[in-house]
C-alpha cells in the first residue's frame, strides 16, 4: 500500500519514468513471447529458437539497467532523515523501491501478454489480415506455465538488481580488533611485534591494545614512580589523538542523519577510475571474436564478439569520461573550461557507465546499418522492435544518469550561486561538458562499427 500511494503522489517527471521502464518491459516480454512463439510454430528448429531466445538477452539487460537507473533517481524513496521515527528506514525505502520497480515492469509484462494474445486471435480475432500468424503460431494451443516462466524473467531480475544495488550500507563499518594474548598468556598484549629490550628501557612499556586497561594503567604507574612526567603526557596525547581519529566526522553542531547517507560524490582530485585498461582489452577480444565470425557458427560468434565489446566499452566509459575532463583542463583553462572539466571528472563513474552502452548499441546499429547497404534495412518486425526496446532503453537510462548526477550536484550548484557565480556560467560549463562528450565518443563509436562490420562484409 505505501509503495502505492508513493507511486501516485509522484511528480509527471517520476512517473513518465516510470512509464518509460514499463513500455520498455512490454517489448522485452513482447520479444521472449515471440521467441516461445516461434518454437512452438518450428518445432524441428530448436537451434534457431534457441538463439532467438539468446537474443532476447540485450533487451532483458538494457531494461534491467534502465529500471535500476530510474529506482536511483526516484526521489519518494530516498532515505532522510527523521523517516525512521515513523517506520521508514533504508531497509523499507529500498524494499519500497523494488516492489516500485516490481509493480512496473508487472505492468509492462501485463501489457506484453495482451497484445501478444491480441495479435495470435485468442482474444478477438487474427488482427491485421493474419499478418503475425506465421510469427506467433496463431492456432496452436499456447503452454501457460512457459509463457508465464518468461514473462516473469524481467520482473524477478529487475526487483533483484534495485534489492541489491540499493540495499543499506554501514558508511562506517566497526574496526575487528583482534584478541591477543601478552606473555605468559596475559590479554592485551601490544599490537605489533616487540623489539629486543623494549620491555625494559626507560621502565616504561609499549601502549597496549585498545580496550586493556591493565597495560595503560601499568605504564602510568611506572612513568609516576620514576618521576618522568613528560612519559604520562606523551601517553596522554596519544590516548587524545586516538580518541579524536574515532570520533564521528560533524559538520558543526548538526546532528548525524538517522537514515544512511547517500554515497559520496567522487572527487574529481581523484585519479583515473579503474577498468580503463580491462575495457581496452575487451573490446580488443571481442573485434577479435567478430573477425573469425565469417569461418564458423557465425551468428553465436557475432553474439559473443558484441557481447564483449560492450562489456569493454562498459568498463572503459568511466575512465574516457574522465580523460574528457583532463581534456578540457589542458592549457591553461578558464573558470568555464575549469568548471566543466571538474565537473565531468567528478561524475566520471556516475554517466561513464551509461555511455559505454549508448556507444555499444551505437556501434551496433551503425555496423548492421552499413552491412545491410543503406540506412533501411530489410529487417523484420521484431528485429524492429529488439532495435527500438535495446536503443530507447539505453538511450533513457543515459538521461536518467544525468538526471541522478544533477541532484548530486545541487549542493555544489547552490554553493557556487550563494558565492557569487553567474547562472549562465553553470549553463555554459553544462553545454561543455554535454558537447565534449560526443566529440570523444563519437569517433570512438564510428571506429568500433567500422571494425565490427569489416569481418562480415567479406
Amino acid at each position: 500500500m505505501l509503495a502505492l500511494r508513493l507511486t501516485r503522489a509522484a511528480r509527471p517527471a517520476v512517473q513518465l519514468r516510470r512509464l518509460l521502464v514499463a513500455a520498455a518491459s512490454a517489448g522485452t516480454g513482447l520479444l521472449l513471447l515471440s521467441s516461445l512463439g516461434h518454437a512452438l510454430a518450428h518445432p524441428e528448429a530448436a537451434d534457431a529458437a534457441a538463439l532467438r531466445l539468446a537474443w532476447c538477452a540485450a533487451p532483458l539487460a538494457a531494461t534491467v539497467y534502465l529500471a535500476l537507473a530510474v529506482a536511483r533517481t526516484d526521489p519518494g524513496t530516498r532515505p532522510r532523515p527523521g523517516l525512521s521515527a515513523v517506520g521508514l528506514g533504508p531497509a523499507r525505502l529500498m524494499a519500497v523501491s523494488a516492489l516500485t520497480t516490481a509493480l512496473s515492469c508487472s505492468l509492462g509484462s501485463l501489457l506484453a501478454l495482451l497484445f501478444f494474445l491480441h495479435l495470435r486471435g485468442d482474444l478477438t480475432g487474427l488482427p491485421f489480415d493474419g499478418a503475425a500468424a506465421g510469427l506467433l503460431a496463431a492456432g496452436l494451443p499456447l503452454p501457460v506455465p512457459a509463457a508465464v516462466t518468461l514473462l516473469t524473467v524481467l520482473p524477478v531480475t529487475a526487483t533483484a538488481a534495485v534489492a541489491v544495488a540499493l540495499r543499506p550500507r554501514d558508511p562506517r563499518p566497526p574496526a575487528r580488533t583482534v584478541r591477543r594474548f601478552g606473555r605468559f598468556g596475559a590479554l592485551g598484549g601490544p599490537a605489533g611485534p616487540e623489539t629486543f629490550g623494549a620491555y625494559g628501557r626507560f621502565g616504561i612499556r609499549l601502549p597496549s591494545a585498545p580496550g586493556d586497561g591493565r597495560g595503560a594503567a601499568a605504564g602510568n604507574s611506572r612513568g609516576v614512580t620514576a618521576g618522568d612526567g613528560r612519559t604520562a603526557a606523551a601517553g596522554e596525547g596519544r590516548t587524545a589523538t586516538a580518541a579524536a581519529a574515532a570520533l564521528p566526522e560533524t559538520d558543526g553542531d548538526r546532528p548525524a542523519p538517522e537514515s544512511a547517507p547517500e554515497p559520496p560524490v567522487p572527487d574529481a582530485r581523484a585519479g583515473s577510475p579503474a577498468g580503463l585498461p580491462w575495457g581496452v582489452a575487451l573490446v580488443t577480444a571481442g573485434l577479435a571474436a567478430q573477425a573469425y565470425a565469417g569461418r564458423s557458427a557465425p551468428d553465436l560468434a557475432v553474439l559473443l564478439g558484441w557481447l564483449l565489446t560492450g562489456v569493454g566499452l562498459v568498463l572503459a566509459g568511466p575512465g574516457l569520461t574522465h580523460l574528457c575532463g583532463r581534456l578540457l583542463q589542458a592549457g591553461r583553462p578558464g573558470v568555464l573550461r575549469l568548471l566543466a572539466g571538474r565537473g565531468l571528472m567528478a561524475e566520471a563513474a556516475r554517466i561513464g557507465r551509461p555511455l559505454g552502452v549508448v556507444c555499444t548499441v551505437a556501434s551496433a546499429g551503425c555496423a548492421l546499418t552499413a552491412l545491410s547497404g543503406g540506412p533501411a534495412p530489410a529487417f523484420g518486425p521484431l528485429s524492429t522492435l529488439g532495435a527500438l526496446v535495446v536503443g530507447g532503453a539505453t538511450l533513457g537510462t543515459l538521461l536518467t544518469s544525468a538526471v541522478e548526477a544533477r541532484q548530486y550536484r545541487a549542493g555544489t550548484t547552490a554553493a557556487l550561486l550563494r558565492l557569487g557565480a553567474r547562472p549562465a556560467l553553470l549553463r555554459g560549463a553544462a553545454a561543455l561538458r554535454a558537447a565534449v562528450l560526443p566529440a570523444l565518443f563519437g569517433p570512438l563509436v564510428l571506429a568500433i562499427a567500422a571494425l565490427s562490420a569489416l569481418p562480415l562484409s567479406r
